[in-house]
């Protein structure tokens, strides 16, 4: 197998030559390299990553290339929990590089939600010149701001303060179901099946809603049948599209609310003899890493985890925390990304031609 070749073609083995090696996600690998010891990551991993590393001659540089005025400026970076998701470490990596663009160094601490954790690090903080605090969450929720950061510059990332007290950066979860239902309207269905994520989680509510607001812009009435509660785990995605493929007048296309469930689904279809996206189009939610190697690879939207730590940073390094109430909750763009389980528009265009011809012809 060739080695995977790095964005910037200096030849030099990447993070993504060792994920490839460890067998792991590049997140993963960012975890580990990054020295991040609250990450829920077991020691054969941590063990396979740095021999990964060591052997394609990996070397991890920390890129606060240029001279920060104050050797010691720091922002805090603080996960309410840290696992192999790659959400929270994909938040990170964002700040980071925001960050190292002025020589600011950051400072990863796993709080897993404890007041007397998150107390002790303010604390061991005070010695240093703290920008602020970006506080991250793994699920998008309200946060209740701990009481040890009430009073510095902080901002949230993936959550957010009911009382809007202080700056947030939340994924845009409405507009992007929105948008993913949409592109199945124009691939030409009409009968669209849901399966949402577990029940009493915002973005499964969100997403609910962008998919029911997509509907009533097409004059497409909302069918309860169509949709299905799921737990975002490829189970739910698999036994809830046996359920729909089972109604008298089964969906025209399936929308999975993240895509570990699409994933499922993909599945059950195949077990079905039903062809994606001949017969039926399907679409995901967070652009996964293995959702590029499903059969077909799968269409989805981005979460943008990323950009999301990105602005965080910003916000704390231009001094604009103190945004008005009404505008301090930012909410970034999901990025549609297309694979092969929904149909191509130049596809479309394509199969419209021949069937005008064929039309013409007869």
């Amino acid at each position: 197998m060739s080695r995977s070749k790095n964005r910037g073609g200096s030849g030099r083995p990447t993070m993504v030559d060792v994920a490839v090696k460890a067998g792991v996600s590049q997140a993963t690998v960012s975890l580990v390299l990054n020295g991040s010891p609250g990450a829920t990551l077991t020691s054969a991993t941590r063990r396979r990553v740095y021999e990964a590393a060591e052997e394609v001659g990996y070397r991890f540089v920390r890129r606060n290339s240029q001279k920060s005025t104050d050797p010691h400026s720091v922002i805090v970076f603080i996960a309410d929990e840290l696992t192999a998701d790659p959400w929270v470490a994909l938040a990170y990596e964002g700040a980071r590089e925001k960050a190292s663009q002025l020589g600011v160094d950051i400072c990863l601490e796993v709080s897993n939600g404890d007041p007397d954790v998150e107390a002790a690090i303010v604390e061991r903080m005070r010695r240093l010149t703290v920008r602020g605090f970006i506080y991250a969450s793994i699920v998008t929720r309200a946060i209740e701001v701990p009481p040890a950061l009430r009073g510095q510059r902080v901002v949230l990332v993936n959550g957010y303060d009911a009382k809007r007290a202080f700056a947030s950066v939340l994924p845009a979860n409405l507009l992007g179901a929105r948008a993913a239902t949409e592109r199945l309207l124009a691939a030409g269905c009409r009968r669209i099946g849901f399966i949402n994520g577990q029940q009493g989680v915002e973005s499964s509510r969100d997403r609910l809603r962008g998919y029911r607001q997509a509907l009533a812009s097409n004059d497409i009435p909302y069918d309860a049948d169509l949709v299905r509660p799921g737990s975002f785990q490829p189970p739910s995605g698999y036994e809830q599209t046996h359920e729909l493929m089972s109604l008298a007048s089964p969906p025209d296309a399936i929308f999975c609310a993240n895509d570990l469930m699409a994933i499922g689904c993909l599945e059950a279809l195949k077990e079905l003899h039903i062809s994606v996206p001949g017969d039926i189009p399907v679409i995901g939610f967070d652009d996964r890493e293995i959702a590029q190697y499903t059969r077909p690879p799968l269409t989805t939207m981005r979460l943008p985890q990323r950009q999301m730590g990105e602005i965080a940073a910003e916000l704390l390094l231009d001094g604009t925390t103190d945004l008005d109430p009404r505008l301090n909750q930012i909410k970034v763009e999901c990025e549609l990304v297309e694979r092969d389980s929904v149909p191509r528009p130049e596809r479309q265009t394509v199969q419209s031609e021949s069937v005008i011809r064929a039309l013409v012809q007869s």
